[in-house]
């Protein structure tokens, strides 16, 4: 019991000093204009400081499905450990955030909770995609194909990196170039 307690006042303690650290940093500035439209479909994820159903994710794919009510159908799925591990399938619901040019979103795992999702980064083609979070906990790199060269790959991890996130959490994520079938 008393090592339970021990560690809920760590953890208190940690959330509290995480917080504090995450609010000297500035607010990260989403892009301008999101075309949901175009945004739609599939988005590979190339690299990501993954949270804890992601940290051994293999062929993760992140599709989005504009529902008529505006909100946003999410189908996350990966294998797990491995290009032949168990197959894990998630849908969170996405909900844009009001004027904001479509480039926030809270994304809703679990009612009512709704995450932080800014896209802070779209090239002009719809190609490829950072999706960050003031927090700087988690972010994602996702691309509409399963592989980028390097330098495409050097230029958003910098990115990354001024967005002010330590890009030695950062995981690249194995991709076969098939989808989760």
């Amino acid at each position: 019991m008393k090592n339970k307690l021990i560690r809920i006042v760590a953890g208190l303690f940690a959330a509290v000093i995480s917080g504090c650290a995450s609010q000297s940093l500035s607010t990260i500035k989403p892009v301008s204009y999101v075309n949901l439209n175009q945004f739609m479909g599939d988005w590979y994820v190339i690299a990501c400081i993954p949270t804890v159903i992601e940290t051994d994710a293999y062929n993760a794919i992140e599709s989005y499905q504009l529902e008529k009510d505006g909100s946003i159908n999410t189908t996350f799925v990966f294998r797990k450990d491995g290009f032949n591990g168990p197959k894990k399938h998630y849908n969170p619901q996405g909900f844009v955030v009001e004027k904001t040019g479509n480039a926030v979103w809270g994304m809703q795992f679990i009612w009512p909770f709704k995450s932080e999702y800014i896209i802070a980064y779209l090239d002009k083609d719809y190609t490829r995609t950072i999706i960050a979070r003031n927090a700087r906990d988690y972010v994602w790199i996702m691309a509409r194909t399963p592989f980028i060269n390097d330098k495409q790959y050097q230029e958003l991890t910098k990115s990354v990196t001024d967005l002010g996130y330590d890009l030695t959490k950062l995981r690249k994520v194995p991709q076969s170039g098939t989808l989760n079938n």
